[in-house]
């Protein structure tokens, strides 16, 4: 596992964390040397970690005043749902905001993109008409985007999560 985004279980009070049920609140790195997890402080910071994850793999020196002799930052366990995103994904383009909402049965976190003007894109086609239409954006490409959606840690779902067939299906083999 290269990298890791935690979904709360239940809203969080911390003021890093977003505040409704559902929402990634915590992005996590595992150190390719001690395989710790590690906390990771900002979403951009997260981005580049896991943009660069083949030729630069995360380790615990990368993070300030961290070694692999130190406490995990958190452990990957039930308490919260976890989620891993695939290495290599594009960092999110200058200007706008990469989010994922987690489907009511866990089945799936469907990616879309905020832009500079405050519009939800769901899909490269969207993002291609918004470019066109938004001259400002130049340079930015619909490839510069990634849709890939992170793999929900199915040992990690609530218990009362009632989930499609196929979902729970595959939790039991």
């Amino acid at each position: 596992m290269m990298a890791a985004k935690e979904i709360s279980k239940t809203p969080s009070s911390s003021k890093r964390t977003l505040l409704s049920t559902g929402s990634i609140d915590i992005h996590a790195a595992q150190s390719k040397n001690c395989t710790k997890w590690r906390v990771i402080d900002t979403q951009e910071a997260f981005e580049e970690i896991r943009c660069k994850a083949f030729e630069e793999p995360f380790h615990c020196s990368l993070k300030p005043n961290c070694s692999c002799d130190d406490p995990a930052d958190i452990e990957y366990d039930s308490s919260r749902t976890w989620v891993i995103d695939k290495p290599n994904l594009p960092k999110t383009p200058q200007g706008f905001r990469r989010s994922l909402v987690l489907r009511k049965d866990y089945s799936k976190l469907d990616p879309y993109y905020i832009s500079p003007t405050g519009k939800r894109l769901r899909t490269r086609n969207e993002i291609a008409t918004y470019l066109k239409d938004h001259p400002k954006c130049k340079g930015i490409a619909p490839t510069d985007f990634g849709f890939s959606s992170p793999k929900i840690m199915q040992d990690t779902v609530p218990e009362n999560v009632e989930q499609k067939d196929s979902v729970s299906a595959k939790k039991i083999c």
